[in-house]
């Protein structure tokens, strides 16, 4: 009885395939409806540019028959014919010319439509689609995939259409001048439906995991390029090239054996159409000879050459039936990532946070990042308008979770979570995060001027208001020490300043901030102990009428907290202000004497 089963679901297995690549092929058509009135245009010259070309056999033939079996020849017709074929012959090219120009147009302007919608999508998914995939991958979908579709549509759907115009002008031209010989394809035209059917097949899937193990290679070599200075600090390099070796070989593998099956049915195909012209030659000498048919030079000539330019666009189809296998699988990862729903910043229905005083209650509150994996167990936390929360812990604890949760990167399993009393998945996302500002242990800079990067902080902030932060924050005068001072340019996340210096500009990022509620991850992290001590006097002031949530592992900078929440494997284990845990001798009690004992 199992047996049975098994195959029932790989029936299904296979519909689910074909729909897939149906609907692949429904988006791509959607996207490219705006230019359907170009692609007509580009579709009747190339018409026009096919039939000009199909007219070239036919005048061959006619040159051809000027030389009689009584051994006179009409130079001066043949002169003619050859003048003619090459007149159509150039306008054709020409015309093939423009219309490949054409559709390159038409191709172009879909994958910008295409890259810009999957951009837009990827900014608004919510956080937890990124920190289950790779970044290298993500990146491979908006470059490689889209330009793969491009590709594939400005020059395989071009040949495609090209090819079929042929095939139908040839057809017809070769029943007109000897409907007879035509039977050869009725045998061997089955024959290369099947074997492309066939390979397809194979293919499909084929082509699907060589875009994956591309993903996969991308994400990796982002991730060891980013890391780069630790994989030297660690001696590294010769792992790390080893395991790339292991990512590269399968890519290599994947791609190999896609191609493999891909390009073998043009071979294929080019075996069956060369035994058609065989067939077509030993059976049109056999009419000449007999007389059958009324056939002579001149009709045998012409259909050879029609036969020709029947059968090789067929073979070319063949060929890049591989090419598009490879266009619908990344076609389907590229719609794969538009479907997937994007976070909704303001809910139909949810209220505006206005006017936010910052006072925040969390009660009973589990969560997990993957089902039946919590990682929040009964959580509860009272923080009233201004108060100092600091959550401390080991790794893994559960802190920036909470963080994770208050800003509704995600939502809790069970639970509430209420500001100034509005349950939190009952206002929009937007306003909700408008209501916080975060500084975070991993710096993040754009490439830009310094002012622009500090400005990001805040629409129209001035270049005074700018100033005033930096001086709060104590980093003015190393701003104006710069080679061009608050229009120094910065390069791709700041490369060319220290993590330190980074941390200090998007400190006095967060400074110029209005939002009523601070987050603070790990901001003094990057810092030395000197400028830490700089930075928290200015922190002090920047917390200032304002609800503030401190993630810390250095505990001197949380003493003047209004409450201490110690944490341990997503339960709240102890709380209470820096005196009160220091009295009780507990867990932070150990931690906090712990930092000292090394010096």
């Amino acid at each position: 009885m199992k047996e049975p089963r098994m195959n029932v679901n790989d029936r299904r297995s296979q519909a689910v395939k074909k729909v897939d690549v149906r609907h692949t092929v429904k988006q791509l058509l959607i996207y490219l409806k705006p230019y359907i009135p170009l692609f007509i245009i580009v579709f009747l010259g190339n018409v026009l540019a096919v039939g000009m070309s199909l007219l070239g056999p036919y005048v061959c033939g006619k040159a051809i028959g000027q030389i009689k079996t009584d051994g006179t020849t009409d130079m001066n017709a043949i002169i003619y014919y050859c003048i003619l074929l090459a007149i159509v012959y150039i306008a054709s090219e020409i015309l093939s010319y423009l219309t490949t120009i054409g559709m390159s147009l038409v191709a172009r302007r879909m994958t910008k439509k295409m890259r810009s919608d999957l951009f837009n999508r990827l900014v608004r998914l919510p956080v937890g689609y990124f920190d289950s995939r790779q970044a290298g991958d993500v990146i491979s979908v908006l470059s490689y995939d889209v330009d793969t579709v491009g590709t594939s549509l400005a020059e395989d759907v071009m040949l495609v259409l090209k090819s079929a115009v042929q095939i139908i002008g040839s057809l017809v031209m070769m029943l007109i001048i000897a409907a007879p010989l035509v039977i050869v394809f009725a045998v061997t035209i089955p024959l290369s439906v099947i074997l492309t059917k066939v390979i397809a097949k194979k293919v499909q899937p084929l082509y699907r995991r060589r875009s994956r193990k591309l993903g996969e290679l991308n994400g990796f070599a982002e991730e060891v390029l980013a890391g780069q200075k630790t994989t030297k600090a660690y001696n590294r390099e010769e792992e790390i090239i080893s395991r790339f070796a292991e990512k590269n070989d399968e890519a290599t593998e994947a791609y190999t054996t896609s191609e493999y099956y891909g390009t073998v049915s043009g071979p294929c195909t080019g075996f069956v159409n060369n035994l058609s012209l065989t067939l077509i030659s030993v059976i049109g000498a056999l009419m000449f000879a007999f007389g059958w048919g009324g056939v002579g030079i001149e009709q045998i000539s012409s259909f050879v050459l029609y036969s020709r330019k029947f059968t090789g666009p067929i073979n070319e189809i063949a060929n890049v039936i591989g090419e598009f296998q490879s266009s619908i699988a990344a076609a389907e990862r590229v719609f794969k990532v538009l479907a997937t729903e994007e976070e909704n910043l303001n809910e139909e229905g949810a209220k505006e946070l206005k006017n936010v005083k910052g006072d925040v209650e969390i009660d009973g509150v589990d969560f997990g990042y993957v089902p039946g994996k919590t990682v929040l167990k009964n959580f509860s936390l009272e923080a009233d308008s201004g108060n100092v929360i600091a959550i401390v812990g080991r790794t893994g604890a559960g802190k920036t979770t909470v963080i994770n949760l208050l800003m509704r990167f995600y939502d809790a399993d069970k639970g509430t979570i209420k500001i100034d009393g509005q349950d939190i998945t009952e206002v929009t996302r937007s306003s909700l995060r408008g209501a916080f500002t975060m500084v975070l242990q991993d710096t993040w800079l754009f490439a830009g001027t310094v002012y622009e990067n500090i400005a990001y902080g805040a629409e129209n902030a001035t270049r005074e208001r700018v100033e005033e932060v930096c001086k709060k924050a104590r980093i003015h005068s190393f701003i104006t020490r710069l080679p061009q001072g608050y229009d120094t340019y910065l390069s791709d996340n700041a490369v060319n300043i220290s993590k330190g210096q980074k941390q200090l500009l998007t400190i006095a990022r967060a400074m110029l901030s209005p939002s009523p509620m601070l987050i603070l991850d790990e901001a003094t992290s990057n810092v030395d102990t000197r400028t830490e001590q700089i930075i928290q006097r200015a922190m002090t002031e920047l917390m200032k009428g304002r609800t503030c949530f401190v993630i810390a592992h250095r505990l001197s900078t949380i003493k003047n907290a209004d409450k201490i929440l110690v944490m341990d494997g997503g339960n709240v284990t102890e709380q209470g202000t820096h005196a009160e845990l220091m009295e009780r001798q507990g867990y932070y009690y150990k931690l906090y004497n712990s930092q000292f004992e090394s010096y």
